[in-house]
């Protein structure tokens, strides 16, 4: 494997798994290896070229006896031809694939490309140059996720209405790129897409600028307020650092992951805050209810011998406790910060200002003077300041340049917090109208909800619904607007996208009463997969969204997007656009990898396995001391000379000593004279 690789692999298996298919080692093929002639190698690899380059340097050495190449996407045909036209490659290559495998799944519904970078790549204005190799890349790896699930879907994107910025062709030109990827792919491998009774897919090509609201509102469910408000550790894995064992002599802190197996976690993320707590205390109750063990604290012998025995016949309920306590923690402590930054107030405001009505689902008023009320309140942070001015701005569609000016002096913020404002503008926001506007103001994506017929103080807080949600919902009901979401192929694909949308989820979208009979239907009949990309970064609320909408209806809705946004890495990200690209460090422009020059150096000569076999090293000194020895006295009587031996003999090769040991056994007076015949001159 190759860096990359391992990573994509690493996400969703351990070694041990791997190794526990007959696989005697992982190695990583820029790194030194030894040689194993005897062995077949399976390349699991990147299609990078420097990594073509390690994989030919092993070709030439023929470092294993058979190669079996599987690649992670469509190798660059440059490339596959350099390999192909090689002899050695050809003489060893068993076995040439394409796995389609470069994304990184993160939940049973969301996939990301770990790629923060993506977002200055598409809206920085110095970056225009890199654009189209990362649409190329980023239009690979959807077809790589659409041939994974099996699908070849139809494909829509967002077109905005009245586009002012530069990047608003952005999903009209990535939807290009996708659609002529899938029909490459299609056109060279018969077997696809594999026969299903499954209704057609869909794919959706959407972008950032479709929904400004939904990365800066607060959310208050469980998942989106934790990554909100929390120091939760995102990396290859997600951690939160934490107190288990609190109270307890064995108390220490601890970083526990949060994903998929965490049970805990994946049945509580998308609830409310609200209803999270009352579940997981109500869990918890009851787990300490049905194990009392955990909670003896008496201290005697009996009972901790049984809590002993206990954890080590079923370790899995430790795991459980540790669990119930990372949530109870986590829940907590977004509570404490809920109250403690003053955010009922606070979301009260935004949720008025993000759906244009109020908590009576009436035209706010006053909303000026209520953001600016906010604005002056020590305990609303700095950061949220900002959102709240943001919101606003989206809210009005623009301001007047002095009342901008006065909103950041009341909010007491640095004047980079006023570019980030600014480079909206990237993103298609209108920052700045002049006092006598004669623009019309602009029409709402989609229609704005009816009031519900029930609604409570907890849930009021909860108003607004992502411009994503709206969008599934009206392509379910077959209502979606195609002026603004087109079809790639409209005179081939829009009847057959368009058509029974609302027939297969009746149950859930028609005012008509279903019958018992269709509701059953509506379980197992097999369910259109939705796919939307978001490009630029997704919100937690978004990929909400798309759970709540396979919940409600009889599809299975993936979000894919490039990287996960939280309302601070988004700020950041918008600020960074006004920032020299040379500072961003953005990884298209980093020199290029290049293959280890380890694997190009030439093999050293094998060592030889014993002594005897080394050639005669001559002695230091090649000329005889025939001065001194001149000198020795040769009598046997026993007296000393002038000139002593020295006790250590000079460094001879171990064979001509070894003979010259046995000519002394056989004949010592012959040795003696063939030494010493200079002394009887």
């Amino acid at each position: 494997m190759d860096e990359s690789s391992k990573k994509l692999v690493d996400n969703v298996m351990k070694e041990d798994d791997i190794l526990n298919e007959n696989v005697t080692n992982i190695e990583q093929i820029e790194h030194k290896r030894p040689m194993n002639k005897d062995m077949d190698a399976i390349y699991l690899l990147s299609p990078q070229p420097h990594l073509v380059d390690c994989l030919m340097a092993d070709f030439e050495r023929r470092r294993y006896r058979k190669s079996y190449l599987v690649w992670t996407s469509l190798l660059d045909p440059a490339l596959r031809s350099r390999i192909d036209k090689s002899t050695m490659a050809r003489e060893q290559i068993a076995l040439f694939r394409i796995l389609n495998i470069d994304f990184f799944p993160r939940e049973s519904h969301l996939v990301t490309f770990r790629d923060p970078w993506s977002f200055p790549i598409l809206f920085h204005p110095a970056c225009n140059y890199l654009i189209r190799k990362h649409m190329e890349e980023m239009a690979q790896k959807i077809v790589s996720l659409c041939v994974s699930l099996g699908e070849y879907p139809t494909i829509r994107y967002y077109r905005p209405r009245n586009p002012s910025h530069e990047a608003s062709v952005l999903c009209s030109h990535l939807s290009r790129f996708v659609q002529e990827e899938l029909d490459q792919y299609a056109q060279y491998h018969e077997d696809f897409p594999p026969p299903s009774n499954r209704p057609r897919g869909a794919l959706f090509i959407t972008d950032r600028s479709m929904d400004l609201f939904s990365p800066l509102i607060h959310e208050f469910t469980y998942q989106a307020m934790a990554h909100d408000l929390l120091p939760i550790k995102e990396g290859e894995k997600v951690f939160y650092k934490t107190i288990v064992n609190e109270g307890e002599p064995d108390e220490q802190e601890k970083e526990l992951e949060i994903g998929e197996k965490d049970a805990i976690w994946v049945e509580n993320r998308h609830r409310h805050m609200k209803d999270t707590i009352e579940k997981l205390m109500g869990d918890f109750q009851k787990f300490i209810d049905e194990n009392p063990h955990f909670t003896n604290s008496s201290g005697n012998a009996s009972s901790l011998n049984a809590i002993k025995d206990m954890l080590a016949g079923l370790p899995q309920f430790q795991e459980l406790k540790e669990a119930y306590s990372l949530h109870l923690s986590m829940a907590q402590e977004c509570m404490n910060i809920f109250q403690r930054r003053k955010l009922p107030d606070l979301a009260s405001v935004e949720q008025s200002l993000s759906t244009g009505l109020d908590e009576f689902y009436h035209k706010p008023k006053n909303m000026a003077d209520q953001v600016v009320r906010l604005l002056d309140d020590e305990s609303i942070s700095a950061s949220d300041r900002l959102r709240l001015i943001t919101v606003y701005l989206l809210y009005r569609d623009g301001l007047l340049p002095a009342d901008l000016q006065k909103l950041l002096a009341h909010a007491q913020l640095p004047p980079q917090d006023g570019e980030v404002i600014h480079n909206l503008e990237f993103l298609g926001a209108r920052i700045q109208k002049p006092l006598r506007d004669t623009r019309p103001p602009s029409q709402p994506l989609f229609a704005k909800k009816q009031s519900p017929t029930t609604t409570t103080e907890e849930y009021a807080l909860s108003r607004f619904e992502p411009a994503l949600r709206l969008m599934l919902e009206d392509h379910v009901r077959g209502t979606l607007d195609q002026t603004v979401f087109p079809f790639t192929k409209p005179h081939l694909d829009a009847a057959d996208g368009l058509m029974g949308q609302d027939n297969v989820s009746q149950v859930s979208l028609r005012s008509a009463k279903p019958t018992w009979a269709k509701m059953r239907l509506s379980s197992v009949e097999p369910r259109q997969r939705i796919i939307v990309f978001m490009a630029g970064g997704a919100t937690y609320s978004e990929a909400r969204a798309c759970y709540d909408v396979s919940r409600a209806t009889s599809r299975d809705v993936f979000l894919a997007t490039s990287h996960m946004l939280t309302p601070s890495l988004f700020v950041r990200q918008v600020g960074d656009l006004s920032v020299d690209k040379r500072r961003l460090d953005i990884p298209a422009e980093r020199p290029k990898p290049k293959a280890p020059a380890h694997l190009f150096e030439k093999a050293e000569l094998p060592k030889p396995p014993s002594m005897t076999q080394q050639p005669p090293v001559p002695p230091k000194n090649s000329q005889p001391p025939t001065a001194k020895m001149a000198s020795i006295n040769l009598n046997s009587n026993g007296s000393t000379s002038n000139y002593a031996l020295p006790l250590t003999p000079p460094q001879t090769d171990p064979t001509s000593s070894g003979r010259l040991k046995k000519e002394k056994e056989k004949d010592p007076e012959k040795k003696k004279k063939h030494h010493f015949f200079s002394s009887k001159k």
